[in-house]
């Protein structure tokens, strides 16, 4: 007999409920494979998985857009950020501003190296730290640091900024919807291996072949094995008529 499998994507979890659920709506009561409270929790499960999954995939979509859009975002606002305090170091350097005026910055005054930029929390931090600190020392009478110039870099920075918010509201939210679907997926493959195990108890005196179709008719999925024989309805035939042959025997042995 071929062993079955239960199904390992939400797509085949959603079609081994829909047949189970279709199926035994068509067999009359007598006919029914499956108890009344498990068919009406299929029932009611079917129509909240399939929410869940369109939810989830539709959540994906959104995080695959919203992670494409920010990384283009994060990468503008590193470059502007990054450059913005190479030529505030070279300024230092050239005597052109004092080297004192870069703590307005939070910078070392003597140490012209760039600070970490490669996280977002780092970028939002320094991002501030620079339109605080040019602000700081315009407003001491110094002149303006162009190319890049403040304002161009804070543009970039608040629509960074703006973008990891939400970023983080998409995160949170995709969790969320990760979470409750793998929830829900462990109670439909219960419920899927509760139906399964029923269907093929309701058919365990039926012959191979016809056992086998029967429940695959409610959406079970059965694999043979390497090597192992198809089941076939010549095979069923055979048994019977094996079985039909021990039974006259036995009948004669009464006699």
């Amino acid at each position: 007999m071929p062993y079955r499998r239960l199904p390992k994507t939400d797509q085949a979890r959603l079609r081994a409920l829909q047949q189970a659920v279709h199926h035994a709506g068509e067999v009359d009561f007598n006919q029914q494979a499956i108890n009344y409270r498990t068919l009406s929790e299929a029932q009611r499960f079917l129509m909240q998985f399939e929410n869940q999954v369109a939810q989830y995939h539709a959540n994906v979509d959104t995080k695959v857009l919203d992670n494409k859009q920010y990384r283009h975002k994060v990468r503008k606002a590193r470059m502007y950020i990054s450059h913005y305090i190479q030529v505030l170091n070279l300024a230092a350097i050239r005597g052109e501003i004092k080297k004192n005026q870069k703590e307005l910055y939070k910078l070392d005054p003597y140490n012209h190296t760039l600070p970490d930029l490669s996280t977002e929390e780092n970028l939002l931090l320094w991002g501030k730290n620079i339109i605080e600190g040019e602000q700081a020392r315009i407003a001491q009478g110094g002149f303006p640091i162009y190319n890049p110039a403040i304002n161009k870099v804070q543009v970039h920075y608040d629509i960074f900024r703006e973008h990891y918010n939400t970023h983080i509201v998409h995160k949170r939210t995709h969790s969320r919807v990760y979470e409750d679907t793998e929830t829900m997926r462990k109670t439909i493959d219960a419920l899927i291996l509760d139906i399964w195990d029923q269907v093929e108890a309701f058919y365990k005196d039926e012959y191979p072949y016809a056992k086998l179709v029967k429940c695959q008719a409610y959406g079970m999925i059965y694999y043979y094995r390497t090597g192992e024989a198809r089941l076939t309805p010549e095979g069923d035939l055979i048994l019977k008529k094996r079985n039909n042959q021990q039974t006259k025997l036995q009948w004669s042995d009464l006699e």
